[in-house]
């Protein structure tokens, strides 16, 4: 099933939080990949918002970047 266009702007939002937290983290999106156990191509989807990550997902991606989840989400702003 599609995302509505409002899902589509939430994933987006929240793709591009964990890109800016991992440039201010100076990690390639490789590194980053290699570090949470995903190919580069997965986080690259997920940053572009082309993917609904579960919540294992988004634990592993915030253990990579060292933060909490609240962090993450915190910075993903409601359209």
């Amino acid at each position: 099933m599609p995302f509505s266009k409002k899902d589509q702007q939430k994933l987006h939002a929240l793709g591009q939080r964990v890109r800016q937290l991992r440039e201010e983290r100076g990690l390639s999106l490789k590194a980053l990949a290699h570090t949470i156990n995903k190919d580069p191509q997965s986080v690259h989807r997920l940053e572009q918002g082309g993917v609904n990550p579960g919540y294992l997902y988004l634990l592993a991606v915030c253990e990579g970047l060292e933060i909490e989840i609240t962090e993450l989400l915190e910075g993903v702003e409601e359209e």
